[in-house]
């Protein structure tokens, strides 16, 4: 089991428990954390999935591909900003924290 805390805009906190092969948006889509939307389906085409690692997190997430550094340049970019549909769970990333987007803009 892989344990992802989410937090929203307004500091409102989500401890989820993964498990098996699975992205971060899959994750998110699955217990409904809002602002992610994930339209594209986890194709790498949108930025509906757009999440901020915390740094204390980001060694163990690592960084953006090139496709989706480019589809980055679709959001308000911050240190940490990554596509959740891009960052597949695995050992290592228990405890990991994720900083959602204002649904409301």
């Amino acid at each position: 089991m892989i344990e992802v805390n989410f937090v929203e805009h307004d500091g409102r906190r989500h401890r989820v428990l993964a498990r098996g092969t699975v992205t971060l948006m899959e994750v998110a889509v699955r217990h409904g954390m809002p602002g992610i939307l994930a339209e594209c389906g986890g194709s790498c085409a949108c930025a509906t999935c757009h999440v901020v690692i915390d740094p204390a997190s980001a060694a163990a997430v690592g960084g953006p591909n090139e496709v989706e550094d480019v589809i980055l340049d679709l959001v308000d970019r911050r240190p940490g900003s990554r596509l959740s549909c891009q960052i597949k769970l695995r050992d290592g990333m228990t405890g990991m924290v994720v900083h959602l987007p204002n649904p409301n803009g």
